[in-house]
Formats: structure tokens, sequence, C-alpha cells
């Protein structure tokens, strides 16, 4: 009888790839996790986060380049900064010399709240990726870059992974990927600004 359920056991053998795929898993759960914990303690999403840190390192910035500089479409980030300016964080104005774009800037109550933010990964993390030696933390970069790349992702939205609708929806990271991927091959328009 134990032979036989051994050797029903050992009938599907792990790959290489299905070991990747299992650690991505890991690390999408792990990014949830990290992501729940930030809305319930600080109120603010990991998308709001990046954005704001982004923003803060400018007196003023446009909505264009924060979208380009975080790697965002503009319309992700167009909803993030009217929630973020509802709560705000931030100001927003139209340029003076141009109309079309949308200047921003943060408030002192953004700027209180970045100081209290954690890091954008588990501290734990951070700690740990910090004391690697340079070049393991670039091995680690430039693995991931290549993941990217062999699963055609470069184009793809970055904000669904910490979605605050993948919280309050109960969608996991992977369905809104899924989701935006879609919506990035439909929408392969460009925006300046």
């Amino acid at each position: 009888m134990n032979d036989n359920l051994n050797s029903q056991k050992n009938k599907h053998v792990r790959t290489l790839a299905d070991n990747v795929i299992i650690a991505l898993r890991k690390i999408i759960q792990a990014i949830d996790l990290n992501s729940k914990s930030l809305v319930k303690r600080f109120g603010l999403t990991g998308p709001q986060l990046v954005i704001l840190k982004e923003i803060a390192g400018f007196d003023e910035i446009s909505a264009g380049k924060i979208a380009s500089e975080v790697s965002l479409s503009r319309g992700t980030v167009t909803g993030i900064l009217d929630r973020m300016v509802t709560k705000n964080l931030i100001s927003k104005r139209k340029d003076l010399k141009d109309k079309r774009r949308v200047m921003l800037s943060i408030t002192e109550q953004g700027e209180r709240l970045l100081k209290m933010a954690p890091p954008l990964m588990h501290k734990t993390f951070v700690d740990r990726f910090e004391k690697l030696q340079n070049w393991e933390q670039n091995m680690v970069l430039s693995s991931l870059q290549r993941l990217v790349s062999l699963m055609d992702a470069k184009s793809i939205d970055a904000a669904p992974f910490l979605a605050a609708r993948s919280l309050s929806l109960g969608v996991t990271s992977e369905q809104i990927l899924q989701d935006t991927n879609k919506n990035n091959l439909l929408n392969t328009g460009s925006d300046n600004g």
C-alpha cells in the first residue's frame, strides 16, 4: 500500500520552471500581505506611497512625469492622485504655461504621513537585502529584470500588485495583473507630460 502511495506522489516531478513559478507566487503573496498591512495601519495603498515618495523628491512635478517615473499608466495615476488630493496628501494645480499639464506637490500632511510610513516592502526584506554584497544585490535585480523580460511583462502597469481594489474586492494580484496585461495590449498609445 505504501509503495502505491509513493509511486503516486512521484508521478509529477517539479521542474525548475515550476519552482520559479512557486517562488513568484510566494513573492506576490508577500506583497499582498504587506499591502494589506499598509492600508490597515496608514490608510495608504502601495501605489499611493510610491507616488507620495516620488512627489516628495521634487518641489513640483507634473502628473505625466510621475506616471513615467513610477512605471504606471496615466489613467492609473490620475485616479490615485485624485484620492491623494481628497486626503490632503498632495496638492495639484494647472501649469501656468501649459494648461493641459497638472503640477503636483506634497502637502504638510503628506510629509507627516511619509515620515511615519514604513518602507514599501517588509522591513525585514529591506534590512536583509541591504546586508547583501553589492554583487548579490545586482544579481537579484538582474534576475528579476530577466524574469520580467521572459514573461513579456515590461509594459505591464505595476500598480495592480498593491492596488486597493485587490484588497476590497478580494481579487488577487495575479488576477488584476492578467486584466491589466489585457488592457495594456488594447491601450498601446503613449502619453507625455
